[in-house]
């Protein structure tokens, strides 16, 4: 799986499941969904949830701190790490 795709599923979940009715453009792989607001502690929780089921992972605490799990190209590129170890 690219990690374009792997950006996409990621983008798409958030979009649908956090953001109803934004537009996927205000959504960048950069954007900081965290420190931002856009995902809440909660939010975050169904967030990491979701990525581990549909990559096949699991992730330690301390791999979804804000340092790596705080924007999309973070998580698509720590997911990319998981299934390559």
């Amino acid at each position: 799986q690219h990690m374009s795709d792997m950006k996409e599923v990621i983008r798409q979940y958030i979009l649908a499941t956090y953001l109803p009715g934004e537009s996927a453009d205000n959504l960048r792989d950069d954007t900081p969904l965290r420190t931002t607001g856009v995902l809440d502690s909660l939010a975050t929780l169904g967030l990491v949830s979701f990525v581990e089921k549909q990559f096949g992972i699991e992730l330690e605490a301390h791999e979804t701190g804000i340092d790596t799990f705080d924007r999309i190209e973070d998580i698509a590129a720590l997911v990319a790490r998981k299934r390559q170890a």
